[in-house]
């Protein structure tokens, strides 16, 4: 069964059982095998994500390929926005993204946050910081409830 939508992400809570069901769901992911990452929900509209860089995810110039921005961006946004909905697993229909710095190696986490919609359409926004303490990159992206209960992925479901 799905739980409530309510706010607060207090680990009783519908919306803390919810949080906890999207990381499950996030590690669950066969892509995620792929990836050094984990993903932790901190609060209703907002996600973070901490992954390590290597020389596994360069490109030719010896720092990191856009598409580990991309994935991480596009991640923190998506479970920030899907924080919002209880029932449905959301799906991205579009992605703005912005590169500011390179990064080669270390520690980034990529922040993402709820802007706004709850029905169908829902808006987040997400950005990366190295380990300096740096922006390395920023977007928004676009998310349309599917029609995909949650209650029936793998991962999602309470193990319990």
């Amino acid at each position: 069964m799905t739980p409530p939508d309510s706010a607060g992400g207090g680990s009783a809570s519908g919306a803390g059982l919810h949080h906890r069901a999207l990381e499950r769901l996030y590690d669950a992911a066969p892509v995620n095998r792929l990836f050094d990452s984990r993903l932790e929900i901190v609060g209703d509209g907002a996600s973070r994500i901490v992954f390590s860089v290597d020389e596994r995810v360069f490109h030719a110039a010896g720092a990191a390929h856009g598409t580990i921005y991309f994935k991480m961006l596009d991640d923190a946004a998506f479970y920030a926005a899907n924080t919002r909905v209880t029932d449905r697993f959301l799906l991205t229909t579009s992605f703005n993204l912005h590169f500011t710095k390179p990064v080669r190696e270390g520690e980034v986490i990529a922040e993402g946050r709820w802007i706004s919609g709850r029905k169908r359409v829902l808006v987040a926004e997400s950005r990366l910081v190295d380990a300096e303490g740096d922006e390395i990159g920023r977007g928004t992206g676009t998310f349309m409830r599917s029609r995909i209960p949650l209650s029936s992925l793998p991962g999602y479901a309470d193990p319990a």
